[in-house]
């Protein structure tokens, strides 16, 4: 047998299918659209094309990746004759390398006892050096993490390290390995699931997931904070990891090192050290039938708490200036391309800065992004792809940004054109999932690229739509049967079948639509004019407070003792000293520590200008404060970064903030990126700094309350 031959030995079912296409076609062919054949996800297929890559090299073939075009084998006919007849000849493999190497990962994460070489290689159809192979791609991950591969003769092999650890790798395999229709759908709705998605599926308690969150649906009336979308489900599957393992017998030990890095105490009460979190513990027990532990309460509590320290001090959503400059420029050049008024839509700078500052993060660290719509989504949206491609280019000119990643991004400007042509009427729908967020947002998804228009104010279960006013929506859409009569809901699958697009289509033509506008109105402004007119009065009192103790502060920078340099805590403390004039503050120091730590975190001047930004949050801040201090001379904030600052705006708020008061003070940072306005702050007055607010932050009002928008 050829060496040729040989290469192709071990190739597996998905390899196969995935060359069978190449071999197919005369042209590029897409990852999504192999994806789609294949029934896998699109990161699934960019994880087989390196190790196929080593295997085509032996014919002399090569892989030709094309950004925004495909994949297309490049080789002469000879060679991919050649091809073909060896994949005729070969016989077909159990399993990949990465499935592999998941699966191995998986059954060492199951035992607490050495596993036998000879056992793994027997279960994967592999002879016992590959799994040794394995083993050692294996280990330099688990090493990553914290956990040690124990390999010795006669032993065997054995992964050994804290629990919290381990059922954090099965979290991270899970979110890596599994898409959100795999996680919250019905398995046997799955094409064909493959033996890694199954395996997870059972490591992440897939029975576990509708018992988790509905127990989770109770938490915020004992104090749990509200959570993103993605939050909240990265909450939900570590949950049910964490039940999972508890339920298998496999508990925290009182050495075992929790989120915050900490040993538990074995003497600790929880109680006192987490009287906060009592209620939510005791829910989540009661509700899961779970008897915690001291060790299982801790770790639980710090699981709700989340990782992030810094959190609780974050006074703005968004600080990166940077990333806001690019979304504000990505924003400016689509409006150049498609023509639309793409600024005025704040749902869509929200909606861009919340989606690309994870998602630039994720590229960066080389991490696959995955669109299962991809394909639908060229092909809907194929104008507007090639709009947001050139764009993306223009801004993200040292980074490639994947086909994926802009289909995402294609979703987001595409509701947003949608939003501005029907500003006047649109259709506000609720969505009822008795199957959990996870459905819901598949279905989510598939309504914001099929039908933009519908605009979905909320997820709820059947209990929570049924106090809803019926003005406050125009549409319920179900993934269930409910007690109402046929016309008042449509129901769907959370997949969201092209039959269902032209169901949903008609009723929304045929039944929503022909309401009487007056008669919703109407019937909107009778349930809601008293909510309406005291969250008008909230944000207006907001916008109000903020402008009216605006005050603009000469200052002179406090030096070090060797007088030529700055020094920015003691500055920073005169800077507090003199905005507590009118007590403010209760306390100084604390706010003073809490600025300097979110500047060694991130520095908070504002590119291409002089002007830095200093923000916090604290239980020592009575109020909000929006103050700016013009420097006499300038402040150098790092010796190895000396940019130097010549204005300071400072912006404070107490821990406990209304989320009206946070919207208006992230709007004004948001304003700090306009020519104008750093104009103002270089070198106006307080009243023309105020009179410029006082335009901008009226039209955010009126934006935000769809009354209308300022004359430019």
């Amino acid at each position: 047998m050829s060496m040729r031959k040989m290469t192709m030995m071990h190739v597996s079912n998905r390899q196969r299918q995935i060359l069978e296409m190449l071999l197919s076609r005369n042209g590029e062919i897409t990852a999504s659209e192999i994806a789609s054949e294949i029934k896998v996800s699109v990161r699934t297929v960019h994880r087989e094309l390196p190790e196929l890559e080593k295997m085509l090299e032996a014919y002399g073939i090569s892989l030709l990746k094309k950004s925004g075009s495909g994949i297309r084998l490049l080789a002469d006919s000879r060679s991919l004759n050649e091809l073909r007849e060896s994949l005729s000849l070969t016989s077909q493999a159990g399993y990949s390398t990465e499935e592999r190497k998941v699966l191995i990962s998986c059954c060492l994460l199951e035992s607490d006892e050495p596993t036998k070489l000879f056992a793994l290689a027997h279960d994967l159809r592999v002879a016992v050096p590959t799994i040794a192979s394995d083993l050692d791609h294996v280990e330099s991950w688990a090493v990553k993490y914290g956990l040690t591969l124990v390999r010795r003769r006669g032993f065997g092999v054995q992964l050994e390290g804290p629990e919290s650890i381990k059922r954090k790798v099965i979290y991270l395999l899970a979110k890596d390995h599994l898409d959100d229709s795999a996680i919250f759908g019905h398995t046997a709705d799955l094409p064909s699931p493959s033996p890694v998605t199954l395996k997870l599926l059972s490591m992440v308690g897939k029975e576990n997931l509708m018992q988790v969150e509905q127990a989770l649906w109770g938490l915020e009336e004992h104090g749990l904070n509200e959570l993103s979308e993605s939050g909240y489900t990265d909450l939900l599957l570590q949950l049910s990891v964490a039940v999972t393992r508890i339920r298998q017998g496999y508990g925290i030990a009182p050495t075992d090192n929790i989120h915050s890095g900490r040993s538990v105490d074995a003497d600790a009460d929880v109680t006192a050290l987490y009287g906060r979190e009592r209620a939510m513990l005791a829910h989540l027990s009661n509700a899961l039938k779970l008897s915690l532990s001291r060790e299982e309460a801790i770790y639980i509590s710090a699981l709700l708490r989340g990782e992030k320290t810094t959190a609780t001090s974050r006074l703005l959503p968004q600080d990166d200036f940077s990333l806001m400059e690019t979304v504000r420029g990505l924003i400016q050049a689509m409006e150049e391309r498609c023509g639309a008024p793409l600024s005025e839509d704040r749902s869509l700078r929200d909606g861009l800065l919340n989606h690309l500052e994870p998602a630039l993060q994720r590229i960066a660290d080389g991490e696959r992004i995955r669109n299962p719509l991809l394909a639908q989504i060229r092909k809907n949206y194929e104008q507007l792809f090639s709009w947001v491609r050139q764009a993306a280019d223009h801004i993200f000119k040292h980074i490639v940004i994947p086909d994926e990643e802009i289909g995402f991004l294609v979703m987001h400007f595409g509701a947003s054109i949608e939003r501005l042509k029907q500003l006047s009427r649109n259709v506000k729908a609720i969505i009822v999932c008795t199957s959990g967020i996870g459905s819901s947002k598949l279905l989510a998804v598939r309504l914001g690229k099929e039908m933009p228009q519908i605009e979905i104010i909320d997820h709820v279960s059947w209990y929570e739509a049924s106090r809803i006013p019926d003005g406050a929506y125009d549409l319920i859409i179900s993934t269930v049967d409910l007690p109402l009569e046929a016309r008042q809901y449509v129901k769907l699958s959370p997949l969201l079948t092209k039959e269902e697009i032209e169901k949903l289509r008609h009723y929304v033509q045929e039944v929503t639509l022909k309401k009487p506008a007056e008669a919703h109105l109407e019937s909107s402004y009778e349930v809601q004019a008293w909510e309406l007119l005291l969250l008008l009065n909230r944000y207006m009192h907001e916008i109000i407070a903020l402008i009216e103790q605006f005050e603009v502060f000469p200052l002179e920078p406090a030096f070090m003792p060797d007088g030529q340099h700055t020094d920015l805590r003691a500055t920073l403390h005169k800077v507090c000293e003199a905005v507590n004039q009118d007590g403010s503050l209760t306390r100084i120091e604390p706010v003073v520590e809490l600025l300097l730590e979110r500047e060694q975190h991130g520095t908070q001047v504002i590119p291409d200008t002089h002007l830095a930004l200093f923000h916090t949050r604290s239980e020592s801040i009575r109020k909000p404060v929006l103050s700016m201090f013009r420097l006499n001379t300038p402040l150098v904030l790092h010796s190895e970064h000396p940019a130097e600052v010549v204005q300071l705006v400072l912006m404070l708020g107490p821990l406990e903030l209304a989320k009206e008061s946070l919207e208006v003070l992230s709007e004004f940072s948001a304003l700090l990126l306009l020519p104008e306005l750093i104009t103002l702050l270089e070198q106006g007055s307080t009243p023309e700094i105020k009179q410029f607010l006082s335009k901008e932050l009226l039209s955010f009002y009126l934006n935000k309350t769809e009354m209308g928008r300022v004359n430019q």
